[in-house]
């Protein structure tokens, strides 16, 4: 069972328990008199949407971005996941993360795990997160602290993941042994990650995965029609256009959305390892996802998506409450399990 708590200042975390109570009672209300809001919805994602929602628009919200950060920090969760790994802090002069290691399993494979956020937030509550994947891929998982934007903008978030990459393999980590992956943001930044890893002739990982990753700024920022995903699912998903634009605005300059290390959409992709993406077909990001992975196959690529039906953004979240991202995990953890 998820367990919430909310840390000081008390002004955040006092707020933040206040949203959490009202988006309970709201989405608890609202199912019902109304229903499911989606026929794939049980109570744990009804009520973690609602609440995911609201705690982050207040934090779009606050005045700046360090407040917004501090204000996600205040809420806390824990689960039965975390107390099944151990955590370690790493820090040097090349990388900054923490190391994740199952406590009643041996590790199969190292995983370089890039964290999603927008390229601007790393809240703690997403050890939660690290903690199911590393026990779904019985690995060894470096999360990674990389710079935030915006005070360090693209490419500083590719250099940091590429140091972190290169540290590992000079630390005698064999990349038949290696997987590198991430959500959100983080799944955007391991597929560049792995583009870059190419192009510096660097030895390839076994695998790369991608959770509700971004694949295309540019379209992101102009789309047409409201047929697209971008508007036909933002009822339901807990990140929305306004929040993707602000993101897009701090992480680069518009000139670069093109560039295939932030749009990977228009990037090349001879001579990559395998890639497994996985997406909620109720999430903004998805029909941009789908058509990366059509254009990934036309390329030749080996590139395997899995959508769910009804799910929304970094649904795997949800851990072991939601049926859908309990498979999720899953077959993640085959994924790994079958290329490692």
């Amino acid at each position: 069972m998820l367990k919430v708590h909310f840390n000081c200042p008390a002004r955040y975390g006092m707020r933040a328990a206040w949203l959490v109570c009202i988006s309970v009672i709201n989405a608890c209300l609202r199912r019902a008199l109304k229903g499911a809001r989606l026929p794939g919805w049980n109570w744990a994602i009804e009520i973690g949407t609602e609440i995911l929602r609201a705690n982050l628009a207040t934090a779009f919200a606050m005045p700046s971005v360090n407040e917004s950060r501090r204000y996600l920090d205040s809420i806390v969760v824990d689960s039965p996941a975390l107390s099944d790994v151990s955590i370690t802090p790493v820090t040097n002069e090349t990388i900054r993360g923490s190391w994740f290691i199952p406590k009643k399993a041996e590790p199969r494979a190292t995983v370089l795990y890039l964290h999603g956020g927008g390229y601007s937030f790393y809240p703690k509550a997403y050890a939660n997160l690290i903690a199911l994947i590393t026990l779904a891929a019985q690995s060894r998982t470096l999360a990674l602290d990389y710079r935030l934007s915006p005070e360090y903008r693209f490419p500083a978030q590719l250099e940091d993941a590429v140091g972190a990459y290169r540290w590992l393999l000079d630390n005698g980590t064999d990349p038949n042994e290696l997987v590198i992956g991430g959500d959100s943001a983080g799944g955007n930044l391991a597929l560049a990650l792995l583009l870059s890893a190419r192009d510096l002739k660097l030895p390839l990982p076994k695998l790369a995965f991608a959770l509700s990753p971004p694949t295309d700024l540019e379209a992101a920022i102009e789309f047409e029609g409201s047929s697209t995903s971008l508007v036909r699912n933002e009822a339901f998903d807990w990140i929305d256009r306004r929040m993707l634009f602000k993101w897009a605005d701090w992480f680069c300059q518009p000139t670069q959305r093109r560039d295939p290390y932030v749009s990977p959409a228009y990037a090349d992709l001879w001579g990559i390892p395998p890639i497994y993406i996985q997406a909620g077909r109720a999430e903004i990001l998805h029909d941009s996802i789908a058509a990366f992975a059509s254009r990934a196959k036309s390329q030749g690529a080996d590139v395997v998506l899995d959508s769910w039906a009804d799910m929304n953004h970094d649904f795997q979240m949800f851990g072991y409450q939601v049926p859908q991202s309990a498979e999720a995990l899953r077959r993640l953890g085959e994924v790994i399990n079958r290329h490692v």
